[in-house]
């Protein structure tokens, strides 16, 4: 098994845009950092399995350098148009090399070491695991097969995500196990909700 923190550049201007009005490209740049910083240390405190870091727009950029040094990590190419495509190429390299493969993003500072765990736990007995996240997309996918179809056709960025992955799962006949359901930072309202619980301090 796996683990691939998908993760972009922390560029002023580029990422957290819907946090800029609040903390300024320069503060929204800093907590995508901490944000990525945060999700490795997650991953590889599960020890689950090897942790890669998934660069978009690739691995070039300095940041991840520093990344892969502190963290020890491989640094990987996102590859592909979309989400869904990188996705789907980043589940291809995994069982090419017949390794099972959970793959989260450097959004959700409330995942935890359990819930990677629990995704191991649950690809042991199933061949697809999810953690919804509450604004209708997920957190969290881990699949130990190929599912035909999966990333094909969906609203990326919408909150039709998790509901038309659970449809591409039925429409394959494959069981997919859901975890619990976790809350994305991208709005002024979600930063306030990490300061009220206390994870700011975990950034970085």
């Amino acid at each position: 098994m796996r683990v691939a923190v998908f993760a972009k550049a922390p560029v002023p201007g580029q990422v957290k845009t819907r946090l800029a009005p609040l903390l300024g490209d320069e503060g929204a740049a800093a907590l995508q950092a901490g944000l990525v910083q945060r999700a490795l240390s997650t991953a590889i405190a599960a020890g689950i399995g090897p942790v890669e870091l998934h660069c978009a727009p690739d691995e070039r950029h300095e940041f991840f350098a520093r990344c892969a040094a502190r963290f020890g990590v491989d640094r990987v190419p996102q590859l592909g148009a979309d989400l869904g495509e990188r996705m789907r190429n980043a589940f291809e390299r995994a069982f090419g090399l017949r390794h099972s493969l959970v793959v989260i993003g450097t959004d959700c500072p409330s995942l935890e070491v359990r819930d990677l765990r629990a995704a191991r736990d649950a690809l042991a007995g199933a061949p697809a695991v999810l953690a919804p996240a509450e604004d209708g997309g997920y957190v969290l996918i881990g699949l130990a097969a190929r599912v035909p179809g999966l990333f094909d056709g969906v609203d990326w960025g919408t909150s039709a995500v998790l509901r038309q992955t659970r449809r591409r799962f039925s429409e394959a006949g494959v069981q997919c196990t859901q975890l619990r359901e976790l809350w994305d930072l991208d709005r002024p309202e979600d930063y306030a909700r990490l300061q009220a619980e206390g994870l700011m301090e975990v950034l970085g």
